[in-house]
């Protein structure tokens, strides 16, 4: 079974997981439970091997690709999100979760752990709730529904690294070990305490170094300049003011410490597509 849409890819055929390994999904987070026999694929020029109880966990920007070999036995459930709607996710939960940068470096350099039973339930609790949603194409809050869940398996997953990969404050600096790191670490800690500060050069001066030069190291730690990972915050803050509150959109503009509310309507329908009003109407309905 292979159910998707533009959003979510949900497979347990290998077909579905041939497919997955297709250079659209490149920049995509993929999470694959194997439940039975193993599977040995590429990964970061190597192969690994994926057991029973194994959950693999490709991160954006980590290569998966080349040839795969697996036991006649082999069955699994995998989940792969696009890297932007897995960022939003994660701007969402900034305020609960600040080492979330370094959880996915660690991932990106430790993909496979072995899951205990009660994780591996709660996986397939997930997966069997994302395929009804998929599967119910008549459901008018199933985007929504589809998120919510997600959401809810990043927490799932973030509590578990919690519980039995506690990042120390060694690990925490060998994952950010050069100067670069140190700034982009820096700039990210500053998005999430200035979240209304929409100018680059006020992060740039905060950090004493040129606007350039940030944009530079941003775009060379994560594939997207600073400016990008502002208007990525600020527009998550929208959102998540217009959807959780009941604030008028001039308060909502205040809060985020906009000039006016007009400003602040153009600002919305630039980055979202909507005006605030029609933004919180459509995604209540």
């Amino acid at each position: 079974m292979t159910l998707y849409t533009d959003y979510l890819f949900l497979t347990d055929e290998i077909e579905g997981f041939k497919l997955c390994r297709d250079t659209r999904f490149e920049s995509s987070v993929t999470v694959l439970l194997c439940t039975k026999g193993f599977i040995e694929v590429g990964y970061r020029g190597e192969m690994i091997r994926i057991a029973k109880d194994d959950i693999f966990i490709r991160v954006p920007r980590a290569t998966s690709k080349g040839p795969f070999e697996c036991s006649e036995d082999f069955e699994f459930k995998q989940i792969t999100i696009p890297a932007q709607l897995f960022e939003g996710l994660m701007f969402d939960l900034i305020r609960v979760e600040p080492l979330w940068w370094q959880k996915l470096e660690y991932l990106k350099e430790n993909p496979i752990f072995h899951l205990q039973p009660k994780s591996i339930e709660a996986c397939f609790v997930y997966f069997k709730l994302l395929r009804i949603q998929l599967a119910d194409q008549q459901t008018d809050y199933r985007k929504q529904i589809l998120k919510l869940l997600a959401r809810g398996a990043t927490m799932e997953l973030l509590n578990y690294m919690d519980m039995n990969l506690v990042l120390g404050d060694d690990e925490v600096r060998r994952l950010s070990s050069n100067a670069s790191d140190y700034t982009f670490e820096a700039f990210m800690q500053l998005l999430r305490e200035h979240p209304h500060e929409r100018e680059v050069q006020w992060y740039a001066e905060q950090l004493k170094i040129s606007p350039k030069y940030l944009s530079e190291i941003c775009k060379e730690r994560s594939g997207k300049s600073a400016s990008q990972w502002i208007a990525d915050v600020t527009v998550s803050e929208i959102k998540h003011l217009l959807l959780n509150s009941t604030m008028p959109i001039h308060k909502i503009a205040e809060v985020m410490e906009f000039p006016n509310a007009s400003f602040f309507c153009q600002y919305t329908k630039k980055h979202t597509g909507l005006t605030p009003n029609h933004f919180r109407r459509q995604k209540q309905q």
